[in-house]
């Protein structure tokens, strides 16, 4: 039986024999170059395999349309909103204007080259020209939306949001969600389509019926959840969100006392509005406080108050803490919140007998073969020897900060 390697001394050699070609420090920083300044596909293609991305020199027009298949492929079961189409006639209107192609690289959908420095000074004067603070955030929101949705196409899977010769799509095992439960993704536009995002694994897991997206800023969306929302009754609605404006309740205060409406769920043709309703802010806790607010500004006008009711859980650091660093140890990310809620819904009397326990173990398990640390904070330029790493051996991981240093060493060595 081999023993792990003393990463910090001279056997690194031996730990590097492990791994495939494809995952040397070497490989992965030709992919990293290859990576540098992309053209997105002109035509849409719905593949998950590992195919390396579209080469830097395939110049040629972005095709400005979006179907109906390539919205919802994204994770989305809506239709494609109207201000999103709008935006990415914007981004064609301009460089038909200009004369430039747009050009992405980086991390997301960012613009590059010459189009980018002509739209920044577009949209920077068209933003500031907007007087409504509502239709700021719309063209906000949508040009971050549309960016991304361009500059992904034939880049990133579709399902897993990783680049396509890292697709985990294959290690994700689906299971269904309990149908007295339902999840609503209430995400930023810059965690749309951000790799090393984990609200998106709530619909690989559980579907895209069970964990709905709710993009903040786009009208069409969030009319669609507020409108779910009211039906449901505000009796049914939760937000996981440490509000620090009032005491949160705990899982066992908001529902070991009254199980009156147990009974409603159990059925299996129960209709959308027998369901409890659980709000996730999808977004770092820099964004997280102003998408809050328009939590409460919208509730005030659906329901006449602008008071929410959150929950807390459990205290204590989530199993994900040290593979996804947090600011403080009451904070947690997105797949991580939503699978502790379901472990403690699971031991309460009233949720003992739907599974929730399989259901948060199954999204943990998601979590956990997918989880990217970036050594610079960049999803785009993680390791794809760490995936291997998180998949194959989960045994190294404790070895595997040591190891990302060294691998980052020697991918500098391989550039010079």
């Amino acid at each position: 039986m081999l023993s792990p390697p003393n990463t910090c001394g001279g056997n690194f050699k031996w730990f590097i024999s492990l791994l495939p070609s494809v995952y040397t420090a070497e490989a992965t920083m030709n992919r990293s170059q290859s990576r540098g300044n992309r053209i997105p596909l002109t035509s849409f293609s719905t593949s998950c395999s590992l195919s390396p991305p579209r080469e830097s020199h395939s110049r040629g027009p972005v095709d400005g349309i979006v179907t109906l298949q390539e919205w919802q492929g994204w994770g989305t079961a809506t239709p494609v909103p109207a201000m999103i189409t709008e935006a990415i006639d914007y981004l064609k209107s301009l460089e038909r204007e200009t004369d430039a192609l747009m050009s992405f690289g980086g991390c997301g959908g960012k613009l590059s080259g010459d189009f980018k420095m002509k739209e920044d000074k577009k949209h920077r004067a068209t933003y500031q020209a907007l007087s409504d603070s509502e239709k700021k955030l719309q063209f906000f929101a949508a040009r971050q939306i549309a960016c991304r949705l361009l500059g992904s196409r034939g880049y990133l899977c579709q399902k897993c949001w990783l680049v396509m010769e890292d697709c985990m799509c294959s290690r994700i095992a689906s299971c269904p969600l309990w149908h007295g439960i339902r999840f609503w993704l209430y995400m930023h536009p810059k965690d749309f389509l951000r790799q090393n995002n984990t609200g998106k694994l709530l619909w690989q897991v559980f579907g895209v019926q069970a964990a709905t997206l709710c993009l903040y800023g786009i009208a069409e969306h969030e009319d669609t959840m507020w409108t779910k929302l009211r039906n449901a009754g505000k009796s049914n609605v939760w937000f996981l969100y440490p509000n620090k404006g009032t005491i949160p309740k705990s899982v066992v205060e908001c529902f070991s006392e009254d199980t009156s409406f147990i009974p409603n769920f159990a059925s299996s043709t129960n209709s959308e509005g027998e369901a409890l309703n659980f709000i996730l802010i999808d977004g770092t806790w820099s964004n997280s406080g102003a998408m809050f607010r328009r939590l409460k500004d919208c509730a005030k006008l659906v329901w006449g108050e602008d008071k929410l009711s959150c929950i807390s859980l459990a205290a204590g650091a989530s199993a994900m803490h040290k593979l996804r660093p947090q600011p403080s140890g009451d904070r947690t990310c997105t797949a991580a919140a939503a699978a502790g809620l379901l472990s403690e819904l699971q031991c309460l009397p009233a949720f003992c007998l739907y599974g929730l326990g399989k259901q948060a173990e199954a999204l943990e398990d998601a979590l956990l073969r997918t989880n990217l640390i970036s050594s610079d904070g960049c999803p785009e330029e993680t390791c794809s020897s760490q995936i291997f790493l998180r998949f194959s051996c989960p045994a190294l991981l404790r070895w595997l900060t040591p190891l990302q240093t060294k691998l980052h060493d020697q991918a500098k060595k391989c550039e010079l």
